[in-house]
C-alpha cells in the first residue's frame, strides 16, 4: 500500500474505504459481510474509513466493525456533521455524541463540515458559535483534524479554501470531472494552501465501471495491455500528486483484491502515455451516450412524491449506453414491482430535490424527459396491472 501525509505528518493510505456502499441486507447493512470486506482492506494496509451521519445504518455498523475486531486505533475514521439540520450548537453538540456512541469511540480523527457549498452557509454557521464549537473539540482532542466535503463550483470552494484554517477538505474528482466542480484547478489551489485533499466520486458512482456505455466497454474488452476501467480511473487520480486519499465504496471482496493491488502499484508519474489516450478515447464515448450526470449519491431523497430519483435517472442513462430494452426493464422493476410505486410521472415539480443535489441537475426537467421515454405503453399496462392484481 502506498502513503501519503496529511497537514499533519500523519500517513494515510492512498486508499480510502468509502463506507456509504455497504451491501444491504433489506434496509439494514449486510454487516457480516461488510465486515470480512473492511477486515480484508485494514490487512492490506488501508487506513482511512470514511462515513457519514445521514448514511442510514452505517456509522453504527462501522462502530460495530471496528469494536468486534479491536482495531479502532489501527485506522483513521473519518464522518461528517449534518450542518444543514443543525440550528444550534447544542445541536451540532448532539449529533455529534450520537455520532461517538454510534462509533463506539471517543474521538473522530477527520471531521468534516458535510455538502459546506458556499460561504454564506459558513457565516450562518460561524454565528451561532460553531467555529467557536469546532475549536474546542480540537483543543479537547475529541476531533483530530477539522474538515469540510464540497460539491460546488471552483470559486466558490477557493473562497471556503480561504475562509478557515482548515486540515483537510474533500472533493468529488474524477476524470469526467475534470473541469466541473472544484476540479482540477480547486485540487490544485488547495495543495498549494498546504491542505490534503480526500477524492470522493472517483468512478463516479460506479458509473465509469458499470455502466460505460458500450462502445466504451469494447476499447476495454480490446486493450492489449488488459487494463480495467476502474484501475485506469484510479491510476488517473494516484498519478497527480495533490491527491492525498482516494475513496472507493467497495462492496465485495473482488473490489477490496483489485482496488488494493492498483493503490498499491499506482504513484506520482505512473500514468503513461498510453494510459491517458484510453482515458480521452474513453471520454469521448461517454459523452456521446449520457443523459443525464447523475451520481446516484442519494442526496435528493426522499422525493415527496415518493420518486426514485436516482434509480430512475441510472435507468434513463442505461436506455442509451447499455440499451433501451435493458433501460426500461430495469426500470419496471425498481418503480412499478413495489408496494409504493415510484415513478418518474409522480413527480410535482415541488424542487426540492434540485435544493439538495450536489451535481446542480435541473431535477425537474430530467424526470420529464426520463417518464417520456421510460413510461412507454407496456410499461403503463404493467404498472396497471400490478395495482389492480395486487402482485406487490
Amino acid at each position: 500500500m502506498q502513503y501519503r501525509r496529511d497537514k499533519k505528518g500523519n500517513e494515510i493510505s492512498v486508499l480510502g474505504y468509502g463506507c456509504m456502499r455497504f451491501t444491504k441486507n433489506g434496509s439494514s447493512v449486510d454487516i457480516d459481510k461488510a465486515e470480512k470486506e473492511v477486515m480484508a482492506a485494514i490487512k492490506a494496509g488501508v487506513n482511512y474509513f470514511d462515513t457519514a451521519y445521514v448514511y442510514a445504518g452505517n456509522e453504527v455498523a462501522v462502530g460495530e466493525i471496528l469494536n468486534r475486531n479491536h482495531c479502532r486505533e489501527q485506522i483513521y475514521l473519518a464522518t461528517k456533521l449534518p450542518h444543514y439540520l443543525i440550528k444550534s450548537v447544542a445541536g451540532a453538540e448532539k449529533m455529534f455524541q450520537e455520532e461517538l456512541r454510534r462509533l463506539k469511540t471517543d474521538y473522530i480523527d477527520y471531521y468534516l463540515m458535510h455538502m459546506l457549498t458556499d460561504i454564506p452557509t459558513w457565516e450562518k454557521l460561524k454565528k451561532i458559535g460553531m467555529q467557536h464549537w469546532i475549536e474546542e473539540k480540537l483543543a479537547s482532542g475529541q476531533i483530530r483534524n477539522i474538515g469540510f466535503s464540497y460539491h460546488g463550483n471552483t470559486e466558490m470552494f477557493k473562497q471556503l479554501v480561504d475562509a478557515y484554517d482548515w486540515d483537510f477538505c474533500q472533493i468529488q474528482y474524477n476524470y469526467i470531472d475534470e473541469y466541473s466542480q472544484a476540479g482540477v484547478e480547486g485540487l490544485r489551489y488547495a495543495n498549494a494552501k498546504g491542505l490534503p485533499v480526500i477524492i470522493m466520486e472517483p468512478l463516479r458512482g460506479g458509473r465509469l465501471v458499470n455502466l460505460l456505455p458500450e462502445s466504451a466497454k469494447e476499447l476495454f474488452r480490446n486493450d492489449e495491455e488488459g487494463r480495467t476501467p476502474a484501475e485506469l480511473a484510479l491510476k488517473w487520480l494516484y498519478n497527480q500528486p495533490e491527491v492525498t486519499c482516494v475513496l472507493s465504496g467497495m462492496n465485495s471482496m473482488g473490489m477490496v483484491e483489485q482496488n488494493v493491488k492498483t493503490a498499491s502499484e499506482s504513484h506520482v508519474g505512473c500514468l503513461t502515455t498510453s494510459d491517458a489516450a484510453l482515458i480521452e478515447q474513453v471520454k469521448e464515448e461517454i459523452k456521446k451516450h449520457v443523459k443525464v450526470g447523475c451520481t446516484g449519491c442519494g442526496y435528493c431523497m426522499p422525493c415527496p412524491r415518493g420518486v426514485d430519483i436516482p434509480g430512475t435517472f441510472r435507468c434513463y442513462n442505461a436506455m442509451y449506453s447499455e440499451g433501451k430494452k435493458s433501460g426500461r426493464k430495469d426500470y419496471l422493476q425498481c418503480t412499478a414491482f413495489r408496494k409504493d410505486t415510484a415513478s418518474a410521472s409522480q413527480c410535482i415539480g415541488c424542487g426540492k430535490c434540485e435544493t439538495h443535489c450536489p451535481q446542480h441537475l435541473e431535477i425537474r426537467k430530467e424526470l420529464k424527459c426520463a417518464a417520456s421515454e421510460l413510461e412507454d405503453v407496456k410499461y403503463k399496462v404493467m404498472k396497471s396491472a400490478i395495482r389492480i392484481f395486487k402482485l406487490w
